[in-house]
């Protein structure tokens, strides 16, 4: 049968005709002197069994990443934690360069900011340029309350760097824990706290005598 130019312009579908079929329906215009086609999909919403499907592998990522980015999280506040007790290192040098390099009488800690006494947090403060750094990102609500994440090694206190010694024998000032970490708020390390030795290294290890 012989198809008219318009048929022929358009695909094989005579202008104005109007043809269902599987996947919607397929409209021909003439909108000038030349004739094209259009396709408009039918639209069709997600089944049951497809949402389930959906939500399933939704669930099923979810639980593969949370657990990975808890695990991320923990190493990133952990590092920042170790920097924090570097930089308390590094404030206690300029203390004792200006203290006859006397370790300053200070107690391990306190209760609350209200109590007068003598701690790293109200000590060391005039060498640091941020207070923030007197506080472990893990032990945010104890740092509030106490003014640091942090105990001080209170038999340390008075002691002269040219003789420095815990429990009167070790002597090595890399194996002297001067602080550490009020509490074992990192999970992913083997002693769950960090430490500041007296040699100015930060560590997540204890490690007092030789091996």
């Amino acid at each position: 049968m012989k198809r008219s130019p318009e048929t022929v312009a358009s695909g094989g579908f005579a202008c104005g005709s109007d043809l269902r079929g599987r996947f919607g329906s397929r409209r021909c215009v003439n909108p000038s002197a030349r004739c094209r086609c259009h396709f408009e999909l039918g639209k069709r919403g997600f089944t049951v069994i497809e949402l389930l499907v959906c939500i399933a592998v939704i669930a099923l990522l979810a639980g593969i990443a949370i657990p990975s980015l808890s695990v991320a999280r923990a190493r990133a506040e952990a590092a920042q934690c170790l920097g924090n007790l570097r930089g308390l290192g590094a404030a206690l040098s300029l203390y004792l360069g200006e203290n006859q390099m006397t370790m300053p009488p200070l107690a391990a800690a306190r209760a609350n900011k209200t109590e007068e006494v003598a701690v790293i947090d109200n000590t060391l403060d005039r060498y640091l340029d941020s207070p923030k750094v007197f506080t472990c990102p893990a032990g945010r609500k104890i740092a509030e309350t106490t003014g640091t994440s942090y105990f001080w090694n209170s038999a340390l206190s008075g002691q002269s760097m040219g003789g420095l010694n815990f429990f009167g024998f070790v002597t090595d000032l890399s194996k002297i824990p001067v602080l550490v970490d009020k509490e074992g708020w990192h999970k992913n390390t083997e002693d769950k706290v960090n430490h500041l030795f007296a040699d100015g290294h930060a560590t997540k290890d204890l490690r007092l005598f030789a091996e």
